[in-house]
C-alpha cells in the first residue's frame, strides 16, 4: 500500500503501518472490553470512514466503557454528556460568560461546550429535548460551531458516538427520521455469550487489569481517514449499493415482496453514501485494497437498519428492519464480474 503524508509530519507513515496500529488498538480495547468484537469494528470502521455512529442497546453492556477506552487508546480528547430533559443547546456548544477585569472593565468571554473534544459520547441522546438534539446533530454536521457571532472548527478527527436504550422509552424525546439519517451507522449491543459473561465476571471482580496504553493518534485518525476516500471501488459496486438502496423504497417497481408490504419510507442517497464509505473502511481495516461485493454487504445492516421506516403491517406482524435488510440482500444480484482483490 501507498504511503500517506501526515499534517506536519516529519515523515510519510504507511498505511500498512497504520492498520497495524488499529489492530493494537483493538487490542488496548480488549483490556477492558470483554467480547463485543463486532461492535468495536463497526466504531472503528465509522471512526475511518469520518461518520457518526449510534449504539442501541440496554444497560450494563460496556456501551460507555468500551467508547470510554476507545478514546483513552487513541491520545483523543474525551467529553461524555449525560443528556436529560433539562439540558439546553448552550450546555452542550458552550456559553457567554461576563468578566470583569482588574481596572473594572467587564468584557464577555466565551466558553467552549464540551462538544469542542475529538470523541464525544452522547449518553441517552434521546433524553434530551429536540433543540438540544437539534444543536448537537448540527454540530455533527457542519463540524463547527457558531455562538457570540463566531463560527468555531471543532477539533478533527471530530466523532460523536450516541447511546439509546431501546427499553425504556416514557419521557423521551426519540429522534426523527431526518436526524437518524446524519449517523453513518445504528450499531446494535447484544449480550454477551456465557463464555463473554463468565470472563466479564472473572475481570471485574478481582484485581485491577493493566492500563490502556495509547497506540493511536488523532494524524493516525485523519491519515486513515484519508486513505478510506482514496479506496478504489468499481462502478459496478456503485451501481449495487445504489440497487441495493433502491430497491428499499416501495414506490420503486424493483423493491421485493416484503418491502413492498412492510416499509412505509425507505432509504435516501445518504445511504448509498453510507454504504460505499462504510465499505471502503470495512475493505482497509481488512488489510485490502480495494472493495468487494462482501465489505458492502458487511456494513449493509448498520447502514440501513436506522433508515427504513417500517409501516404499521410490520409492527403489528412483528418484522423487524433487519429481515428486511435480509431480503434486500437476497433479492438485489451481486455483481459476478466484481471479484475481491
Amino acid at each position: 500500500m501507498t504511503a500517506i503524508a501526515e499534517p506536519g509530519a516529519g515523515e510519510a507513515r504507511s498505511v500498512s503501518s497504520l492498520i497495524a496500529a488499529v489492530q493494537r488498538l483493538r487490542g488496548e480495547i480488549g483490556k477492558r472490553v470483554v467480547g463485543q468484537q463486532a461492535v468495536v469494528d463497526e466504531i472503528l470502521m465509522a471512526l475511518v470512514a469520518g461518520g457518526h455512529a449510534l449504539l442501541v442497546g440496554v444497560p450494563g453492556l460496556a456501551k460507555t466503557l468500551m467508547i470510554k477506552s476507545l478514546a483513552d487508546a487513541m491520545q483523543l480528547e474525551f467529553r461524555r454528556i449525560q443528556f436529560t430533559p433539562d439540558l439546553v443547546p448552550s450546555d452542550i456548544t458552550g456559553t457567554e460568560i461576563l468578566e470583569e477585569s482588574g481596572g473594572g472593565q467587564r468584557a464577555f468571554r466565551f466558553v467552549r461546550g464540551p462538544v469542542f473534544a475529538n470523541i464525544v459520547l452522547a449518553d441517552e441522546i434521546n433524553r434530551a429535548p429536540p433543540r438540544t438534539q437539534a444543536a448537537l446533530l448540527e454540530a455533527m454536521q457542519e463540524h463547527s460551531v457558531t455562538a457570540a457571532g463566531q463560527t468555531m472548527r471543532l477539533p478533527e478527527p471530530f466523532f460523536v458516538l450516541a447511546t439509546q436504550n431501546p427499553i425504556e422509552q416514557e419521557g423521551t424525546y426519540p429522534l426523527p427520521e431526518a436526524q437518524l439519517d446524519r449517523f453513518l451507522f445504528d450499531i446494535r449491543v447484544g449480550y454477551p455469550t456465557e463464555a463473554d459473561e463468565v470472563a466479564i465476571l472473572r475481570t471485574t471482580t478481582g484485581a485491577r487489569g493493566a492500563p490502556i496504553e495509547a497506540v493511536f493518534t488523532a494524524d493516525d485518525a485523519l491519515a486513515l481517514q484519508r486513505a478510506v476516500r482514496a479506496l478504489p471501488c468499481s462502478e459496478l459496486l456503485l451501481h449495487y449499493a445504489a440497487r441495493l438502496v433502491r430497491a428499499s423504497r416501495p414506490q420503486e417497481g424493483k423493491a421485493p415482496a416484503l418491502v413492498q408490504q412492510y416499509v412505509r419510507w425507505g432509504a435516501g442517497p445518504r445511504a448509498g453514501q453510507a454504504l460505499i464509505l462504510g465499505a471502503k473502511a470495512c475493505a482497509l481495516l481488512g488489510g485490502r485494497a480495494a472493495v468487494s461485493p462482501a465489505d458492502i454487504q458487511r456494513v449493509a445492516m448498520p447502514v440501513l437498519r436506522h433508515r427504513l421506516l417500517p409501516n404499521f403491517a410490520a409492527e403489528a406482524d412483528g418484522v423487524a428492519a433487519e429481515s428486511l435488510i435480509d431480503a434486500l440482500l437476497a433479492h438485489v444480484p451481486v455483481p459476478s464480474s466484481a471479484t475481491a482483490p
